[in-house]
């Protein structure tokens, strides 16, 4: 029996293009699989695997074919077919702290949250959130029940929880790919760390202050155990000290990033003998209460005092005069993490220890700034 003449008659139409020694037709000439890349590189699928996926004892040579041939034919993982092809999508559970007894901070976890949103659109991704007590002495056990609840395959975990080493450490134990946001130098020992320099960040204020010739500083902490957000102080004093300012000179308290506490804690050191001349605040939130505090006592800003912020929230631009700040990518930020969980998704790795770092930036604007 003759074949169809039709069908015959499509595959003689259908483009068709060389890898390694077979040929590709039809539909597939222009995706590539990882069989192509295999064959291209000269090695097997598995080895392929091992290096898209990172994952260690791979010689450089053999990595750099695998990757020449990545380039070569354009090979992109589908992780939403991979994640489907287990008939089940990856599940990332976002875990925000909050102090349900006061007001939440305006942006930081919604600009997480948007960023880890958007990337998991693309990525086959479920994004599971999560709001928990951070007062709580049962937050972590909290935690980790939701996590099994929900079989969650990673978890993003912001501070405090994020620099909680018990918990990182039963996490690890249950099979739970982590990414830390801000985590301090232990948690980075633990799980894999996404955050700007805050010791960096901290000591560009310094010298952007130093600079201006101020000497009397307010210092206002956040929460205590939010270990990268510490740094920040630590960076401002280092730059003071390069300058020739004795660490003395700068008066501390200790707020919980709230605008409320901004406000105390500003009116309290305005009331000090000496009083201050420049404020620096380590979240825009509190930087907002203490403007307030400052229009409340009939000081000028920038000319009587000036006052800086941190994250470059959009709070820091309605406010006036707009606060000078340090830009922190949470967006970014929340968006990397997905990509990171995500790109472990198939492998035997839970990830590697370390931390990245993400770029941030000094703003300079009014409240640092005279208009003259």
């Amino acid at each position: 029996m003759l074949p169809c003449l039709p069908f015959m008659r499509k595959l003689a139409t259908m483009p068709e293009r060389a890898v390694g020694h077979r040929r590709l037709t039809g539909a597939n000439v222009n995706k590539p699989t990882i069989d192509d890349v295999a064959a291209l590189a000269g090695v097997g699928r598995t080895t392929v695997s091992r290096v898209l996926n990172n994952q260690p004892n791979v010689r450089a040579e053999v990595r750099q074919k695998v990757m020449g041939a990545v380039d070569k034919l354009g090979y992109r993982v589908n992780l939403q077919a991979r994640n489907l092809a287990g008939r089940k999508a990856l599940r990332i559970a976002l875990i925000h702290a909050s102090d349900f007894d006061s007001e939440p901070n305006s942006y930081y976890s919604s600009a997480l949250e948007l960023g880890a949103t958007r990337a998991s659109a693309g990525l086959g991704v479920q994004i599971i959130t999560h709001v928990v007590n951070q007062n709580d002495p049962g937050a972590a056990a909290e935690i980790v029940t939701r996590l099994r609840d929900d079989q969650c395959d990673g978890a993003i975990l912001t501070p405090p929880f994020s620099d909680d080493a018990g918990l990182l450490r039963t996490l690890d134990s249950l099979g739970v790919s982590l990414v830390c946001i801000a985590a301090g130098p232990e948690a980075s020992q633990l799980a894999m760390s996404l955050g700007i320099d805050d010791y960096q960040a901290g000591y560009d204020i310094g010298m952007h202050l130093a600079a201006q010739d101020r000497r009397r500083f307010g210092f206002i902490k956040g929460l205590q155990g939010h270990k990268s957000a510490e740094t920040r102080y630590d960076g401002f004093v280092a730059a003071l000290e390069s300058c020739g300012i004795d660490a003395g000179a700068v008066l501390v308290r200790r707020g919980n990033f709230t605008f409320r506490s901004g406000l105390d804690c500003a009116m309290d050191l305005l009331r000090e003998p000496d009083g201050v001349n420049a404020l620096v605040c380590a979240n825009d939130d509190m930087a907002a209460g203490a403007l307030l505090a400052a229009h409340k006592s009939g000081l000028r800003i920038p000319q009587d005092i000036v006052i800086t912020g941190f994250d470059d929230t959009p709070v820091s631009e309605i406010v006036w005069p707009p606060l000078t700040t340090i830009h922190q990518p949470l967006r970014r930020m929340g968006a990397r993490a997905v990509e990171h969980l995500a790109a472990l998704a198939g492998s035997d790795q839970k990830g590697v220890p370390g931390r990245e770092i993400i770029a941030h930036q000094l703003v300079v604007r009014e409240s640092t700034r005279d208009s003259d």
